[in-house]
């Protein structure tokens, strides 16, 4: 489940359209075979999409994934998108949700359908047309021109958007032969070496991923690349992290890639940092900090919480 958090700036949606313009923009890429919830009323508002199952006996595990967290921060109202043809389990997915927000107390405020740029209404009530399909595009609507020049990136898709974690080669052997001469990083050398090159626009040396990448295996050395964080300064070390992650030799991506997925989390990148999260446990399937993370986006923990977490001084052995 991807749980990421509304763009900084505010967005008011009036009609369908603008709902479905917002989806992308939201949780990072375009979704598809997915539930998208968009929480309109709560104490903390926030955003999830998750994937259609691929039985009808599995649709209830999807509900109960997105009334947890709902119900856990005081969702008061919701809107949800189902992105598939018109089919068995798209149709199911959708009522069942209904069902079980209404049963909790929290509203359905609308549930649409979509499916090849075109929305088709769910709940009844609705003109005629809409449950025909209405044609729209979300490339082109006030939302997304929002989002580019807020500097927020939309990917097409969530594949798209894994890609950009995908190994580089010729990096990667690169960072390998270097660890022929490298060693595990003292505490202290590891803030500072992380701020410097992540302040550096110019790519960062082999050698220096490599004692990185390296040092991320031990959980105390691994908690100094990120336990100082905030929410203010994170964004500035997502495409650092993401840099080492790429060029990281295939046994030592688990540290890098869930330090990124920290990081992207506390940037609010929830998408993601789900991402970073699945490289790492591609390789190590139950690594510390990687399920940390996990967790985190699971229960739809906002960033803005990681002060009352206990702030930059929490370790994950």
């Amino acid at each position: 489940m991807t749980t990421p958090h509304t763009p900084p700036h505010l967005m008011r949606a009036t009609c369908p359209e603008d709902l479905l313009a917002f989806v992308p923009v939201a949780i990072g890429f375009a979704p598809a075979d997915s539930v998208v919830m968009l929480t309109v009323e709560g104490a903390r508002p926030f955003h999830a999409r998750i994937d259609l199952p691929d039985d009808e006996d599995d649709v209830d595990e999807v509900v109960e994934a997105l009334l947890r967290p709902a119900r856990h921060h005081g969702i008061a109202r919701v809107v949800f998108v189902v992105y598939d043809d018109d089919t068995a389990i798209a149709d199911e997915t959708a009522w069942s949700l209904h069902v079980a927000f209404t049963a909790a107390g929290i509203e359905v405020f609308e549930v649409l359908r979509v499916h090849d740029d075109r929305y088709f209404a769910v709940l009844p009530g609705r003109a005629p047309a809409a449950y025909l399909g209405v044609p729209f595009e979300p490339r082109h609507h006030p939302f997304a021109a929002h989002s580019i020049f807020g500097g927020r990136v939309t990917h097409d898709s969530r594949e798209a958007l894994a890609a950009t974690l995908v190994s580089d080669e010729v990096g990667a052997a690169r960072v390998a032969s270097a660890l022929e001469c490298c060693a595990d990083l003292l505490p202290r050398q590891i803030r500072p070496l992380v701020t410097e090159h992540a302040g550096d626009r110019s790519t960062t040396p082999p050698e220096v991923v490599a004692a990185l990448a390296l040092s991320m295996r031990d959980g105390s050395l691994r908690d100094e690349a990120w336990r100082w964080l905030t929410r203010a300064t994170a964004p500035s070390y997502v495409d650092f992290w993401t840099d080492v992650v790429r060029r990281s030799p295939a046994p030592l991506v688990p540290g890098p890639a869930s330090v990124l997925a920290f990081t992207a989390w506390l940037a609010g990148e929830g998408a993601l940092a789900w991402c970073a999260v699945d490289r790492a446990r591609a390789v190590e399937p139950e690594h510390s900090l990687a399920g940390l993370v996990a967790d985190m986006l699971m229960s739809a923990t906002a960033p803005d919480e990681w002060d009352l977490l206990g702030g930059p001084s929490v370790g994950v052995a």
